[in-house]
């Protein structure tokens, strides 16, 4: 039995929902811990050219998220119509082309990483440290990707308990690891920058061995045996459908990313401090902005599992208790991220007036992650049925048409915090939009399975 088919609808998503939201802070909590390494024990400096790669590691992550999101749909109404073989031939398919991009990541890393952060415009007094950093992080991006994807899928089938377990291992090994690195510590040879990226090397490869050991052990559909490693290949008609979904919400966060670099190069032409006020500002934002993207990958599963089932009913509901979830949820973090603005960020910058400076763009903006996570919500359960194209569609002409435009000219009018000011807006106006195209043309199509 599924978790759609036999409990209430919050309890379900609170069961699912738990362990992701935990995934994700530990996720976060990863990220965070090597930015107050790196500005605690380095500097502004090395902050600064650790900060400029994000949105280029984000670009390749992006890509990955996209695919996840289409084969867990898919999984998710295999799993619902009870056929593990087909959850195992999806899973299979969508490992092997995951593991594709990252080899691609690698490569081109390795061969473009000075040019595009050039490109960016990454202050020449990071610039150096900067690409060293963007070299090692492309070289472990196949092993990366794949075990993000691998988390992603899982989830599929309703285990959200097996990610959050594998990332409390990578995690612990990145707490122990980085600052061993920095410091050379138990006669390990000091690292610097680079410190953060070894480490999350072996904790990924750890997280990876202890993630197959689990599975394993549980018997788990996922798990690594025999039907599964003959599915990893590059079968053409599981892929044509999981591309279906999964390229459009690849390609909406890949437009994300570009923005976010358009945004970026906005915010350097402010000098160094700016870059690691806008690192500083980002790393608090991923603490409310993944749990609302939590709730909305909860909502398109259960709903997903609902279609595989045949209980088109749930649909609704699901829909409802996704939008009073976001709103305790994410609006009680909202909350907290204003009442310890001003500690949460002197974790990542001891200058007094770059961390006022990032306290006032983070009062500017936080709010509306709030409406961020309504609008994922709603896109959230279109996607269930397999319609992407028009909610992306909304979210890409969104970032370019208002985001984008609003950044430059708030930016000329108002400066930096103008910068910041254009994201309440583009939020705002994709929720508009979602809930429009949600109410006049999605409830009157008819769903009907993918699989």
């Amino acid at each position: 039995m599924h978790v759609t088919q036999q409990r209430p609808l919050w309890q379900a998503y609170l069961i699912f929902l738990a362990p992701m939201v935990l995934s994700n802070f530990l996720q976060s909590f990863s990220g965070t811990l090597n930015g107050i390494y790196v500005g605690q024990m380095l500097g502004t400096q090395a902050l600064a050219a650790v900060s400029g790669m994000f949105p280029i590691v984000f670009f390749f992550i992006a890509l990955v998220i996209g695919l996840g999101a289409g084969a867990s749909v898919l999984i998710g109404q295999a799993w619902g119509a009870q056929e593990t073989g087909l959850v195992k031939a999806i899973t299979g398919a969508t490992l092997a082309l995951g593991a594709l991009v990252g080899l691609i990541a690698a490569v081109l890393g390795g061969l473009f990483a000075r040019p595009a952060l050039q490109a960016l415009g990454t202050p020449i007094d990071v610039l150096d440290d900067a690409v060293g950093y963007a070299q090692m992080m492309m070289l472990i991006m196949p092993l990366l990707l794949v075990f993000i994807l691998y988390t992603q899928l899982l989830r599929g089938v309703s285990d959200t308990v097996s990610p959050l377990l594998a990332l409390m291992v990578s995690t612990l090994v990145g707490l122990l690891l980085t600052p061993a690195l920095i410091r050379g510590w138990i006669g390990l040879p000091p690292m610097g920058i680079q410190s953060a990226v070894y480490a999350g090397l072996v904790g990924n490869a750890s997280a990876m061995l202890f993630l197959i050991l689990r599975l394993r052990h549980k018997n788990h559909v996922m798990a690594p045996d025999r039907e599964l490693l003959a599915a990893l290949r590059l079968d053409r008609a599981i892929l044509g459908k999981v591309l279906r979904i999964g390229l459009p919400t690849g390609l909406q966060m890949v437009v994300l990313s570009l923005s976010e670099l358009v945004i970026l190069a906005l915010v350097n032409s402010h000098g160094s401090q700016a870059t690691a006020a806008y690192g500083a500002v980002t790393q608090i934002v991923n603490y409310v902005q993944f749990p609302a993207l939590s709730i909305a990958i909860t909502a398109s599963i259960l709903g997903a599992q609902a279609i595989g089932a045949g209980r088109l009913e749930r649909i609704g509901p699901i829909l409802r208790t996704g939008l009073l979830i976001n709103t305790c949820l994410t609006g009680g973090l909202i909350v907290l991220g204003y009442l310890l603005s001003h500690w949460l960020l002197g974790l990542f910058i001891t200058d007094d007036a770059a961390r006022l400076n990032a306290e006032h763009l983070l009062h500017i903006m936080l709010w509306s992650i709030l409406v961020f996570g309504f609008q994922a919500v709603v896109g959230g359960i279109m996607r269930a049925s397999g319609v992407v194209l028009m909610p992306v569609a909304i979210s890409v002409f969104c970032v370019l048409c208002v985001e984008l435009p609003m950044a430059y000219l708030l930016n000329a009018h108002f400066g930096l915090q103008g910068v910041w000011m254009a994201f309440p807006v583009t939020y705002l106006a994709m929720l508009a939009l979602q809930t429009a195209y949600y109410r006049l043309v999605w409830r009157h199509k008819q769903i009907k399975r993918l699989v």
